[in-house]
């Protein structure tokens, strides 16, 4: 393990958990008086779910390769259809609760975190080949080292989200709901252009 493998894999943190920051950036706006228990939560599940992933896509290259590259033209519409389904969902009840969204916020459920978990990192499957030649030690270090990068950038996104979110007030739900499902036809884009 050298200086060089632990920048690299900072970078792949860096580059993974956009998506995951950009969530918690809706999730801090719809939600502007959360705590700190439940953004630790939030930025905890991103960072599983990306320490996940690209242990997973690394077990894959070892074991099943082959069916993994067939799913991999999937991955595009599934994170679209995820992400458009929870932005979708806020769009809506921020649209329909006016008034009423202003006065009580409408928190991310366990499982609409665990969806927008897998949704963003499950491009992070692909990294699993970036990181084949590593050894399991190295694999594990560098999935750890993406956790770490992902909570602190999910951490700051949702901390912003929360600042913006308290002065947007009932429109916070709209915004967030707009970002999830841009996110989510970014992805699909990349996947193709």
């Amino acid at each position: 393990m050298t200086l060089l493998f632990v920048f690299n894999s900072v970078l792949l943190g860096v580059g993974l958990a956009m998506d995951a920051f950009s969530v918690s950036l809706a999730n801090g706006l719809n939600e502007p008086e959360m705590r700190r228990r439940r953004m630790c939560l939030m930025a905890g599940t991103f960072a599983f779910y990306q320490y996940a992933m690209p242990m997973i896509g690394w077990l894959c290259v070892h074991t099943i390769a082959e069916r993994f590259e067939a799913f991999q033209k999937f991955i595009p519409w599934i994170a679209l259809a995820l992400l458009g389904y929870i932005g979708g969902k806020m769009l809506i009840e921020g649209i329909r609760g006016g008034e009423e969204a202003e006065e009580t916020d409408v928190k991310v459920s366990f499982g609409e975190l665990m969806v927008q978990g897998v949704a963003t990192s499950i491009d992070a499957l692909s990294v699993g080949f970036a990181i084949a030649d590593y050894s399991v030690g190295m694999a594990l270090i560098c999935g750890l080292i993406i956790a770490i990068v992902t909570f602190v950038i999910c951490i700051v996104g949702l901390s912003i989200g929360k600042k913006a979110g308290s002065h947007l007030a009932g429109k916070a739900s709209i915004l967030g709901g707009v970002i999830l499902i841009a996110i989510g036809i970014e992805i699909f884009a990349k996947a193709f252009l």
